[in-house]
This record gives C-alpha cells, structure tokens and sequence, in this order.
C-alpha cells in the first residue's frame, strides 16, 4: 500500500470513528475531527485557554466584572477552521475550563439578547 492509500484508508477510518462519537457527550472532540483541526492547532488552543484563564482568574480576583475583552482574544486567535461560539458551547459540555466557558456563555447570551 503507498502512502497516498495509506492516507486515505487513516482518513477514511477516523471518519467512521467520529461518527461513532455521541455528539451530546463529545461535541468539541468530533468537531475537531470534522474540521480536520491538526495537533498543532489543537494545541495551540489549549495553550491559549489556559493563558486566557489564567487572565480571567487574576482579573476576577482583582475585582473585574467584564470579561469582554477575554471572548474577543479568543476568537481572533481561534482557528478559522471553527466557528468562536460553537467552540465555546462544545467546550463546556465537554467540561474544559468550566468557570471561563461559563463567563464567555453569559456574554454570548447577552449579546444575543441585544
């Protein structure tokens, strides 16, 4: 088997995975794999989670109300592969830094109630 088969077979086996994945359980894991997110974006978003909750943990402590500002760094540093608010839903269902999703949800509905 060359290496173009290879890829394609690999490729055609974690599309089959990914349907295999409850979208109500995994929503942030499968949209990566069905937005064909690489390791290193991967990474990076979790690199710049964790900075951006870093930020919200010292600004809150500091007596900071709004968080604006956080949402906004994210989705411009996000990938354009997904969507910022789709993310942000996907990633608290999945219970990745519960406390910044939950801050980053309350300014997307707020926003959406304007």
């Amino acid at each position: 088997m060359n290496k173009l088969n290879k890829a394609e077979t690999t490729s055609f086996h974690v599309e089959l995975l990914s349907k295999l994945i409850d979208i109500h359980n995994y929503p942030f894991s499968k949209m990566i794999i069905e937005k064909n997110v690489t390791r290193e974006e991967y990474n990076d978003l979790f690199r710049m989670l964790n900075t951006l909750d870093k930020q919200y943990r010292r600004q809150k402590k500091e007596g900071l109300l709004d968080f604006t500002i956080l949402i906004i760094h994210f989705a411009g540093m996000l990938t354009e592969k997904l969507d910022p608010n789709q993310t942000i839903y996907a990633l608290k269902k999945e219970g990745y830094y519960p406390s910044l999703m939950n801050v980053f949800i309350q300014i997307i509905e707020f926003n959406d109630i304007r």
